[in-house]
């Protein structure tokens, strides 16, 4: 394989030309290919915006990669994590609701992909992960800082919960 040394060794180029020639080859080469990520329908929600800017550059050893769609994201290669933010917002459910560092997310266990959607936030972000693979407890630990950016309405509730409202004892 040509170094690139090798390859402007002995090239009269002007310095911008030199430096442009160097950069794409080295993009060229260093980059893995963007990962291709269907948008969701209200990607556009300007509520993404900040949840976006403010996702981490690796989760656990997965690095943050480019996406092809709006308000997506993705780690690792092969792509660990798929985050997409704008997805339906889920009404109430009797899935599994976790909360983890004030934001709640309901949990659909697929095989072996597993859907993660967070709940009581407009506009609603969806993760696909693969829980054996990298660890669902890190992956939530990581993005919710970023998904607290959009504000929440609403809680999810659990069996203890509906006990103790009025009226139900």
């Amino acid at each position: 394989m040509l170094s690139l040394g090798a390859f402007l060794e002995g090239r009269s180029f002007s310095v911008p030309v030199g430096l442009a020639v160097g950069t794409s080859l080295l993009a060229l080469c260093a980059c893995s290919p963007v990962v291709d990520v269907t948008a969701a329908k209200d990607a556009a929600n300007p509520a993404c915006a900040p949840m976006m800017v403010a996702l981490p550059d690796a989760i656990g050893d997965a690095a943050l990669r480019k996406t092809n769609s709006q308000a997506t994201a993705a780690w690792g290669d092969p792509s660990q994590v798929v985050l997409r933010c704008g997805v339906n917002v889920p009404g109430p459910t009797t899935d599994r609701c976790v909360s983890v560092n004030g934001v709640d997310w309901v949990i659909k266990e697929g095989d072996p992909v597993w859907t993660l959607t967070t709940f009581g936030r407009d506009p609603a972000t969806e993760i696909l992960l693969d829980p054996d693979k990298i660890s669902s407890a890190t992956v939530l630990a990581d993005l919710s800082a970023p998904e607290a950016k959009i504000p929440s309405t609403r809680n999810c509730v659990g069996q203890e919960d509906l006990q103790n409202l009025p009226g139900s004892q």
